[in-house]
């Protein structure tokens, strides 16, 4: 079975720059070592609100503990608004 990630969270306003630039970091990691591209969506009328989405993974196990290096290594939850976090939803068809 292949599972879609969704991983949604909200960005500090004044750090949106920094935080695109961790979102590439991710996608090019998660990418090198899952072969999973990512994609970053920004809610309408609401655009400090991310979402990153991963599809059709394979394994997740692998997904989970690769994409959780790359969060560590990235930066990004510096880069959140304050009492916010990451936030996943998993789904398959």
């Amino acid at each position: 079975m292949k599972w879609s990630y969704y991983i949604y969270y909200r960005v500090d306003a004044a750090k949106t720059g920094p935080c695109a630039v961790a979102v590439e970091y991710l996608f090019d990691v998660v990418l090198r070592k899952t072969a999973v591209r990512g994609r970053v969506m920004k809610k309408r009328n609401e655009p400090l609100l991310w979402m990153e989405i991963y599809e059709n993974v394979a394994d997740e196990a692998k997904f989970e503990w690769e994409l959780a290096e790359a969060v560590a290594g990235s930066g990004i939850a510096n880069l959140l608004q304050s009492g916010s976090g990451r936030h996943t939803e998993c789904f398959s068809e």
